[in-house]
């Protein structure tokens, strides 16, 4: 059975997504904080840094253009060690979509299968022995 801590930082992350990705900014850094208190110490940025990334979008549509800006160079800032990909998120697309300060990033904050596929080729080919025989 998961412990506490593991459950509230898996349900916040989650349920931060879905409101980042339904435009509830406010309300997702809110989840993404519950996260961010919760987790072990070596994720506390990743979590910080998606609230930062939704702070900015919060701040940007309040037209609040500086606060927006300064967000998002603290989401840059605290996202880039966990490059290219944490937690099923794709950090380098989040990374890359502030670095050129795209207004919209609900389509970044998905969880994904970020393992790239097995090509078909590999998996019709019968195992060998190396040891040859």
């Amino acid at each position: 059975m998961p412990d506490r801590e593991t459950s509230t930082v898996v349900t916040a992350y989650q349920h931060g997504l879905a409101l980042a990705r339904a435009g509830a900014f406010f309300e997702a850094h809110e989840a993404f904080e519950t996260a961010w208190r919760d987790c072990a110490a070596a994720e506390r940025d990743f979590f910080q840094g998606l609230v930062h990334v939704v702070v900015s979008a919060y701040q940007r549509g309040r037209g609040k253009p500086v606060a927006a800006e300064r967000q998002r160079a603290k989401a840059l800032r605290r996202l880039a060690p966990f490059a290219p990909a944490h937690r099923g998120l794709d950090v380098a697309a989040i990374l890359g979509a502030l670095e050129r300060a795209e207004p919209d990033l609900r389509q970044h904050l998905v969880e994904r299968d970020l393992q790239p596929p097995v090509a078909i080729e590999e998996e019709q080919q019968p195992e060998r022995d190396e040891g040859g025989a």
